[in-house]
């Protein structure tokens, strides 16, 4: 198996991490359409590689077939990603309703989140809850994705996020539906800033 790749493109935007095939989209700060909309709930997003290849497989193994000790070295690969003057204040992971929680053994994502706290050492807290499990969103469109993730997240303790800088951590990251749901919560209850952190997101250049 090849070592996994970390994400290669000519062009991205510098807040997001979106990958486009030119410099279209982007403005003179190389910042895309969708961050100067404010349809990011984030402030800006790191990510470690592409959804492929061998990055693809360790992130399968990982969280389908319940090879736990992968977190490790995924959060590593996550860690290599994002910027070593990044200050933040707390690690906070994306939630799983807790039926999907209970059906996989775990929530990769708190795997992740734990692996991240340690080697940055921050304190973790499991700050969001997902208050519906929502439809599967593989098939849907980013309008539907939207749609669907809406009203979804909800803060437990605003006190614990109360003008901190969020570390939000994921495993991939497909449109950024789900991110920015929860960033948008976790901003309307205090954060000072949510950043997003993932091992690898989809390649949606056409």
């Amino acid at each position: 198996m090849k070592a996994p790749a970390p994400l290669d493109a000519e062009f991205f935007c510098s807040a997001c991490h979106t990958p486009f095939r030119n410099a279209m989209p982007l403005d003179s700060h190389g910042v895309c359409r969708a961050c100067r909309a404010g349809l990011r709930g984030f402030d800006s997003a790191s990510t470690f590689g592409f959804y492929e290849g061998t990055l693809r497989s360790l992130i399968h193994l990982f969280k389908y077939a319940g090879m736990r000790p992968l977190a490790g070295t995924l959060g590593g690969l996550m860690n290599r990603a994002l910027p070593v003057d990044r200050q933040f204040d707390l690690v906070v992971p994306v939630p799983l309703h807790w039926r999907k929680s209970l059906e996989r053994g775990f929530n990769q994502s708190e795997l992740l989140a734990r692996e991240l706290a340690r080697k940055r050492n921050l304190p973790l807290a499991k700050a969001l809850r997902r208050k519906r499990a929502g439809s599967v969103q593989a098939s849907l469109s980013l309008a539907e994705r939207r749609r669907n993730v809406a009203g979804v997240f909800e803060v437990r303790s605003k006190r614990d996020i109360q003008n901190k800088r969020i570390l939000l951590i994921d495993d991939v990251m497909t449109t950024g539906a789900t991110a920015s749901a929860c960033a948008t919560v976790l901003k309307r209850a205090g954060a000072k800033s949510v950043t997003l952190l993932t091992v690898a997101r989809v390649d949606r250049r056409n």
